[in-house]
């Protein structure tokens, strides 16, 4: 089968995106309003296929509907996970909390639920952008690498390393991360988290920042002294604590 595309006017300039998605007609909406804000549009309409250009480096984003035949995208996801961080939104079920998060688990960078406005799915795509292949260092003026106890964080290279071991990050986590070794041993606010993160306004009952928090936290493992690393303070935000200065 080959892949529907909507060619942009300057395609050899704008960024590609992937949408992986059974809905054709919706493939083809969303494709249109996506053309007009300058981006090159691919769709397929399976998890085999979706999996397949996933994976062949061509795209700086991919759209993933959760639902799909074959394949679902659970899967597909992990999958791609396994061998690639091209930033990946998710497309779940509107009010299925269980989808959202398992997506996020398994390293989505962002979910959208259907129905949505195509508009929302643009800011979010850029939003996501922003923080990967399209944005500046998260801080032009900081160190480019710093440590903190066992963890070193390389700002132009965007890796994080956990003694001799590569830290595998997504955007989110990383610019998590970014966030902590700027203000450690202080408590960051969600709303603060959420927008210097996620790149948009907390939400309530949304428990993305949560998830993107409890992978980083397995991915770090604790401090050397044994205490955890990102500590919650309820109805507040998160601190990372510095070993010995808790």
């Amino acid at each position: 089968m080959r892949p529907s595309q909507t060619d942009s006017p300057d395609a050899s300039s704008a960024m590609r995106i992937l949408i992986v998605d059974d809905d054709v007609e919706l493939c083809e909406l969303v494709g249109q309003y996506l053309k007009s804000q300058g981006f090159q549009i691919e769709a397929v309409h399976d998890g085999s296929l979706g999996v397949e250009r996933s994976l062949s480096g061509m795209y700086s984003l991919i759209i993933l509907d959760v639902m799909l035949p074959g394949i679902r995208g659970f899967e597909v996801l992990r999958r791609v996970r396994a061998k690639s961080a091209v930033p990946i939104i998710m497309l779940t079920a509107h009010g299925d909390d269980v989808d959202r998060i398992v997506g996020l688990e398994i390293g989505a960078d962002d979910y959208l639920p259907k129905p949505f406005n195509p508009r929302e799915l643009a800011a979010r795509i850029h939003a996501v952008l922003r923080r990967t292949v399209g944005g500046p260092p998260t801080d032009t003026l900081a160190p480019v690498s710093i440590l903190l106890d066992d963890i070193r964080l390389d700002t132009r290279a965007r890796a994080a390393r956990h003694k001799a071991r590569d830290v595998e990050l997504t955007s989110a986590e990383f610019e998590l991360l970014a966030l902590f070794f700027k203000s450690p041993g202080q408590v960051i606010p969600r709303e603060d988290l959420v927008r210097g993160a996620l790149g948009r306004d907390a939400e309530p009952s949304d428990r993305s920042l949560d998830v993107h928090i409890s992978n980083l936290r397995k991915k770090l493992g604790t401090c050397p002294d044994g205490t955890e690393r990102i500590r919650a303070i309820r109805n507040v935000g998160y601190v990372y604590v510095v070993s010995g200065a808790a």
